[in-house]
Formats: C-alpha cells, structure tokens, sequence
C-alpha cells in the first residue's frame, strides 16, 4: 500500500463532526457521502459528485466556517476561502470543483515549505529534536533513526530526557529495531553532560548523524528554555555549529494548540523544521496549513500511524488530496 492511500485512508476519520449544520445546504434526498469525505464531507455529504449549486454568499461562509472547523486558523481560513470564490461567486460549481480548488489552494499553500530534512557533509550532523511529551516526539526519533539507517546512514541516539523513563525505555526499543546505539544516562541527570557525553561518542565513532531527545515540560517555561539553552551551549565546545538541525515534532490532534507550541519552541530553541504526528486521529489536520501560511518553516516529514513506513516526506499535493477527499 503506497503511503498517499494510507494517508488517504487514514486521514481525518473524524471529520464527520466536522460542520453538522451544514446538511441543511444540500438536498435531503440526494446519495449519502462516500467515505473518507475528508474535510469537505459534511459540506457536501448528501449531493452527488457532479451536482451543481450556486456559489454564493451562503456558501463562502459555510465554506470559511468548516475551514475554521478544521484548525486552519481564522486569518488562513478566510483567505484560503476567498481565494476559492474568486471568480466563482454567482456560478453554479459541482462538489468536485470546490473539492479540486480547495485542493489546489491548499498545494500552493504547502509545496514552499514542503522540504527534506537537509544532510550536511558535517560528522556528526546534529538533530536536536524538542516537543511536548506525547507529542510522538520519542517514536519519531526512533522511526527518523531507523529511516536513515536503512538509507545507509550511521546514527547515534541520546536519550535526552533524562526525567522520564518512559521515554529512555521507548527509545531503546526503537534503537533495538533499528540497529541504532541509544547512550542514555541515570534518571534525573543533567541532560547536557549527557548531550556532550554523546557528542565525543559520536565524534569518536565516526557517525553520520547524532539524535538528541529532549524534555518536554511547558509547565514552567523558564526551566525548560534554561534546559535546552545548556544543551545547545554544552555541544557547541564540541562543534561551534552545533545542532544542525532543530526539529519541532507536532501533534495533530491538538490542533490550534500546534500554533501556540510552535510560537513557544521558535522563542526557546532555534527550530528549523517540523514533523506533524497523529495525522490519522483527527478531523483537524487543517493546522498544519495554517502553520505553513503564518511561520514557513519546513515541514520535513508526516505520521500516519504507528509503524516504521508510517513517516514519510511530506508531499503537499497528496496532504491536500487527502485532505478534501480527492482520490489519486
């Protein structure tokens, strides 16, 4: 199975809670909605495919409220939706037109800030990876590792949160599977010392890429910014560049909250790109067009799911595909 049909298949199971006013703007009696609508399901759940409506005010709004329903964030909500009317008001438009367009408005949005995870030259090249806890911040780290292992990459794995063993215990699994050494510490050591422990490892072996886990408590802000503060300090005695890469890991469940942790995590570390997790748990994965309309930042890869070929590069017209309910 390719990964655009997982994502197609997987995405937005939820978005049947999506817009449930909405059924009164299409006839009682026409043909029930496929499934996996995506997020256009609800708006035209009940009209056949090539039915046509006119393109009116009433519709533009129900159109804005349903983006906005679906954690596109009001200001991307309302310019993606207005982007779509134009030339359209007053025309009679089918499902499939306003699907296609969306689609495609949503692709141009995407495809700037769709890029790889950059490889450098540099030994070891540095990935400090940060994220609230539960964010899939841990397994992504594993599934990252294991990817560019197979990709012929040797990799190092620092178990960074050091506060939690839930999170050193998972990473270790991962690195079993991988074939990928994780150096970890006792619980409650000072993640630094291990990070630069890490890096004299790394640099002693030789390796491609050093993956360092970090906390991922914003219950008090000022500690954990003091946290990665001394981490980046303490690894940059080894390499003045040092990280390479900064990597913000998003839930996509949390929706417009994926705003507020990136707004946060810009100001406590320098982050670079971002991976977007859960996307097959939520009716909500518009977020992730508005974190590409309001930051630009990279956005390296997405998960669907929980095994190894669950992540992959983000590509901008499939997400958009999948996201309205296209199929390929």
């Amino acid at each position: 199975m390719s990964f655009f049909k997982k994502l197609r298949d997987k995405m937005f199971r939820s978005s049947d809670k999506i817009g449930e006013g909405l059924d009164a703007l299409v006839p009682a009696e026409a043909a029930a909605s496929e499934a996996n609508a995506g997020i256009l399901g609800r708006l035209t759940a009940r009209q056949p495919a090539e039915a046509r409506r006119e393109f009116d005010d009433a519709l533009l709004e129900s159109l804005e409220e349903l983006l906005i329903e679906a954690d596109m964030g009001v200001e991307t909500a309302l310019a993606v939706a207005a982007n779509i009317a134009e030339g359209r008001m007053g025309r009679r438009v089918s499902v499939t037109e306003i699907k296609q367009a969306l689609a495609d408005e949503v692709a141009r949005i995407m495809t700037p800030v769709a890029k790889p995870m950059p490889i450098y030259p540099k030994r070891p090249q540095v990935v400090l990876v940060v994220g609230v806890n539960g964010s899939g911040k841990t397994t992504t780290i594993g599934k990252l590792a294991s990817q560019f292992k197979a990709a012929g990459k040797s990799v190092v794995i620092a178990a960074g949160d050091t506060f939690r063993a839930a999170a050193v215990d998972q990473l270790k699994v991962w690195g079993e599977r991988a074939g990928v050494p994780v150096l970890t510490a006792p619980e409650g050591s000072d993640p630094a010392s291990l990070a630069f422990d890490a890096m004299t490892k790394a640099q002693a072996s030789g390796a491609d890429l050093l993956m360092i886990d970090t906390a991922g408590r914003l219950q008090n802000r000022a500690d954990l910014m003091e946290e990665l503060t001394k981490i980046v300090r303490v690894i940059r005695k080894k390499d003045p560049e040092a990280p390479h890469n900064t990597l913000l890991v998003l839930d996509a469940t949390t929706g417009q909250n994926a705003v507020n942790q990136v707004e946060i995590f810009r100001k406590l570390a320098d982050v670079s790109g971002l991976v977007m997790t859960k996307l097959d748990g939520t009716a909500k994965g518009g977020v992730l067009v508005a974190l590409a309309d309001k930051f630009g930042l990279p956005i390296h890869a997405i998960g669907v799911g929980e095994q190894i070929d669950d992540l992959a590069p983000f590509d901008p017209e499939e997400f958009a595909a999948a996201l309205v309910g296209l199929g390929k």
